[in-house]
């Protein structure tokens, strides 16, 4: 199973992106759908999660700010960014675990998106 993200790019702070992760290949079922960041010099974070269910996640340093949404039958989860701040600044990756179409469990990464927050 293959993710690719889309929708990065420069943005002035206080501005907005939506990024756009969709996966390929034999899927069966996506049990989950995340988004994850990774800041120069830090480590990779959990930004947002949605589950095959609906249930919704947030960091807290994003909530009220980042919105999370799926489309199960096309196998895409998009982040809506508000308000962006220079600190959202990373580089942005997409997962997604569950079962490939010979039902073996798989746990895919994107190849992640630059994000800039220029302020």
């Amino acid at each position: 199973v293959q993710l690719q993200a889309f929708g990065g790019g420069l943005v002035q702070s206080g501005g907005s992106l939506t990024l756009l992760c969709a996966a390929s290949g034999s899927i069966s079922s996506i049990d989950g759908m995340m988004w994850y960041r990774q800041a120069p010099g830090s480590q990779r974070e959990s930004v947002a999660s949605i589950s095959r269910g609906g249930r919704i996640r947030y960091a807290d340093s994003v909530k009220g700010q980042f919105i999370i949404s799926g489309d199960s039958p096309k196998n895409t989860v998009s982040l809506q960014m508000n308000s962006l701040k220079p600190e959202d600044t990373g580089v942005y990756y997409c997962n997604a675990a569950g079962h490939t179409g010979s039902l073996v469990p798989f746990d895919s990464w994107g190849q992640g998106t630059q994000v800039t927050v220029s302020s």
